[in-house]
């Protein structure tokens, strides 16, 4: 279950973070229509690693955000 949820239209943002091998934190942003296919639903993940969840939790908000922005 993502951490934050966000809509706009019929998109949703779901943002979370992932945990990777070096004890780094990523942002990560699952996009996907609510009452459509599967088939696009995209994943982006924030360019910079961070050193805590809550810095990379921020960061993926922010992508959301600019995510939803441009999506008509």
């Amino acid at each position: 279950m993502a951490a934050i949820k966000y809509t706009k239209a019929d998109w949703v943002a779901q943002a979370d973070i992932q945990e990777e091998a070096d004890g780094k934190f990523r942002g990560v942003v699952l996009i996907s229509h609510q009452n459509g296919a599967g088939s696009e639903d995209r994943q982006h993940t924030v360019d910079a690693p961070s050193d805590s969840p809550e810095q990379a939790l921020e960061q993926a908000v922010a992508l959301a955000h600019r995510i939803l922005a441009d999506v008509r």
